[in-house]
């Protein structure tokens, strides 16, 4: 379990986000290092680590307390896409996207499509049981990790446009997360991890922008991945046009 796991915070920490334009070559060049993972990383390793602690089940039987035995909405089935609905709308409320919807849609898919990998990976690894006895997949929260990757992708598309439409989306987000407690699906470590997994996966494939060249015009743009070494160990993106 722990290999798998250093495999996953591994793919996070090789990758940080600083983009640089370089009007010489008439291209665009994206760099990712580390230091925009450390926050995902830091809540998947809180969530590791609090899942063997008995404040973990502590804090489960508070939310309880608090909220009810009887304590039940189907909300977050919902909520965990809210930000998709923010991303494709955000441009009919006059915010200029990033991406065009072609490209929006090819970011959506393949972001979910990785979290969503990881996710059951994780869940099957650890197999740790759900405090509602329900099933052994409660490590790490899906639908939290749905909700981060969504509220990350829409952070990176309206941020340079409109820093609260573009943030939002983590409200809603976080909303998830404590929904999921409160319906006693999840403990606070699972939520924790869920959401780190999700902001690496959305920041990632927010920078990368898989299939960039795909394009229904006669001017194509030319993607090309490399190797980043020097003081920031990572990836790169270079675009050409």
């Amino acid at each position: 379990m722990k290999i798998k796991l250093l495999i996953v915070l591994t793919f996070f920490l090789s990758l940080n986000g600083n983009a640089q334009q370089k009007d010489s070559i008439s291209s665009i060049k994206y760099e990712l290092s580390f230091k925009n993972f450390i926050i995902p990383a830091t809540l998947i390793s809180g969530g590791l680590l609090l899942k063997n602690y008995p404040i973990n089940k502590n804090l489960q039987g508070d939310f309880i307390a608090v909220l009810g035995t009887d304590f039940d909405t189907k909300t977050d089935n919902y909520l965990q896409y809210e930000a998709v609905l923010q991303i494709y709308g955000g441009r009919y409320l006059g915010f200029k996207a990033k991406n065009d919807f072609l490209h929006q849609t090819i970011n959506i898919v393949i972001s979910n499509a990785i979290m969503g990998g990881i996710v059951q990976s994780l869940k099957h690894t650890f197999k740790e049981v759900r405090p509602d006895g329900s099933d052994q997949f409660s490590f790490p929260s899906g639908h939290t990790a749905t909700a981060f990757t969504n509220a990350s992708l829409l952070f990176y598309e309206y941020k340079d446009v409109n820093i609260w439409y573009a943030s939002s989306g983590f409200l809603f987000a976080t909303t998830t997360g404590f929904l999921r407690i409160a319906n006693n699906k999840h403990y606070t470590s699972d939520v924790l991890a869920g959401a780190g997994i999700g902001i690496g996966v959305g920041l990632a494939v927010s920078f990368w922008s898989p299939f960039k060249s795909v394009t229904f015009g006669k001017n194509k743009t030319h993607a090309f991945i490399y190797p980043k070494i020097g003081t920031n160990y990572g990836m790169g993106l270079l675009i050409k046009n």
